[in-house]
């Protein structure tokens, strides 16, 4: 039948596509993808502590995804939203922060069950938005352009919802159909967003479950694909491919897109990687040629984890006590690696080369 924007779209095919997704080209592309994303993986093992990973380079994904959304921060009020202890005022900065949080509640679920499901989905959802709501139940959802246009109703009804996503969970955990994941991953985004089941923070969710897919199939031990900037710079392409899928089942260009995003965020990440491992070394060996500068290791990687620090977050790792967590901090200073900076009523520190690194990101 005819697709109406303005009605719910009940229709919504279920999973698998009837079209051949393996096309000569599909499969090239996705050769092509599979390699950098494999070198990707093993980048993530240059670095000895994951959390430098999960919290430098998964801020950057939390932000970009948000921008998508149109929820804007700076990198300074982000960083500082999740060091201060006063908590910033700043609701968009939180917002930005509970994504982070939401990828990395995914991750660790994910890691005790190895399931994508939908209460996980939920899960997610709930995190990102700060609310107990779930699957839709009322009528009303509408997906509009900038120019107050209806460009997709989703489909209405729990049960119509939740049969969708079922539907879903069984493509995703099918590994008979012997279809490659990176292409399923294409797939599996277009359905979760065409299914929209919640009220808002569809895409943001609908990211995660694509970087948590690739966890779930091997292909990454971290949560570190940087793919909502490429989202972002090709943000017309992607609702016009997401449209082009659910008029005219033309899946192959929107497969291309993603395997596209795959292969240069992969790079892009990389080199992220490599420019925060190159900066941490550098650091070490600094602080351990300075005489004066008795600084544990482990401090030095702990400044590395987000571009703000304190001495609390010293004490908490049980690194040292408070007044020797302080001193470290001043020798640091002293070297300048950091720098102080007052944030309400306590004092933060900045890694000043890690945040100019996040920052041209």
């Amino acid at each position: 039948m005819t697709f109406d924007p303005n009605k719910p779209y009940n229709e919504l095919l279920k999973l698998p596509p009837k079209k051949d997704l393996e096309t000569k080209n599909i499969l090239k592309h996705t050769i092509s993808a599979a390699r950098v994303l494999s070198e990707l993986k093993g980048a993530t093992g240059k670095i000895p502590n994951p959390d430098i990973l999960i919290n430098s380079i998964v801020l950057q994904e939390a932000k970009s995804s948000s921008a998508i959304e149109n929820i804007v921060t700076t990198n300074d009020q982000l960083y500082k939203t999740l060091a201060a202890k006063s908590n910033s005022k700043d609701p968009v900065a939180k917002e930005v922060v509970r994504y982070r949080e939401a990828l990395w509640n995914g991750f660790t679920e994910l890691k005790k069950r190895n399931v994508l499901v939908t209460n996980l989905f939920i899960k997610i959802f709930q995190t990102i938005k700060d609310t107990d709501a779930g699957i839709r139940k009322t009528p009303g959802t509408k997906l509009i352009n900038t120019k107050d246009e209806v460009i997709y109703t989703p489909p209405e009804g729990e049960a119509i919802i939740r049969d969708l996503l079922s539907n879903l969970e069984s493509y995703i955990h099918n590994t008979e159909d012997n279809v490659d994941p990176l292409i399923k991953a294409a797939v599996i985004h277009y359905q979760f967003e065409s299914i929209h089941p919640f009220t808002d923070g569809n895409g943001r969710t609908g990211r995660i479950i694509l970087i948590l897919y690739f966890i779930l199939t091997g292909h990454l031990n971290f949560p570190v694909l940087y793919l909502s900037k490429y989202i972002i710079e090709n943000k017309n392409d992607y609702y016009k491919l997401l449209r082009a899928v659910t008029e005219k089942q033309e899946w192959e260009p929107l497969i291309l897109y993603i395997l596209d995003g795959i292969e240069k965020t992969s790079k892009s990440t990389i080199d992220l990687i490599n420019k925060i491992d190159s900066s941490l070394k550098k650091t070490i060996d600094k602080v351990r040629d300075d005489q004066q500068s008795p600084v544990p290791k482990e401090v030095i990687e702990l400044i590395y984890e987000q571009p703000y620090c304190k001495a609390e977050f010293i004490t908490n790792r049980g690194i040292s006590a408070r007044k020797a967590a302080e001193r470290y901090l001043k020798e640091l200073e002293r070297l300048k690696i950091i720098r102080p900076e007052k944030v309400g009523k306590e004092v933060l520190y900045i890694n000043i080369e890690l945040f100019n690194i996040l920052s041209r990101k």
